[in-house]
């Protein structure tokens, strides 16, 4: 029975399509729902004369509330369900599948562009590349 289940969401709006289906399914089971939003490590930000307009940790902050921001809209979707939103830093594989395995999920649940085949074999995407090395059950959903 799955009672734990992480949802990466990237920017784009296509991975946003997996919410109703961890809807239903968390619905289903009673599951807690963990909505995981990776960046890239942010670098300084330098004006156009060299002076430092933000630090790293100063726009890794302001990511953090923008990607908060970004899953408490989605987690309304997820109305009655126990939800989690976290925001990470790093490869978003590796920050996928470490969250996998600090969440204990029982479920990887991802969504990714419908590519063709051939394109999907020799260039799989995140959500691929997470599947592939992914030690729990992983539904991809591809939108």
């Amino acid at each position: 029975m799955t009672k734990r289940i992480l949802a990466p969401i990237s920017a784009r709006a296509r991975s946003e399509t997996i919410v109703p289906l961890v809807a239903a399914l968390a619905h289903g089971g009673g599951a807690t729902v963990r909505l995981l939003r990776v960046f890239p490590v942010p670098e300084r930000v330098v004006g156009p004369r060299g002076q430092t307009i933000a630090y790293t940790d100063q726009e890794m902050a302001r990511l953090t509330a923008e990607g908060l921001d970004d899953l408490r809209r989605l987690e309304a979707e997820l109305d009655g369900i126990p939800v989690e939103s976290v925001v990470r830093f790093g490869d978003p594989v590796e920050e996928i599948l470490l969250e996998a395995e600090a969440f204990d999920a029982d479920l990887l649940a991802l969504a990714t562009s419908a590519r063709g085949r051939l394109r999907r074999a020799f260039s799989p995407g995140v959500a691929g590349r997470a599947a592939a090395k992914a030690t729990v059950p992983t539904l991809v959903l591809h939108a």
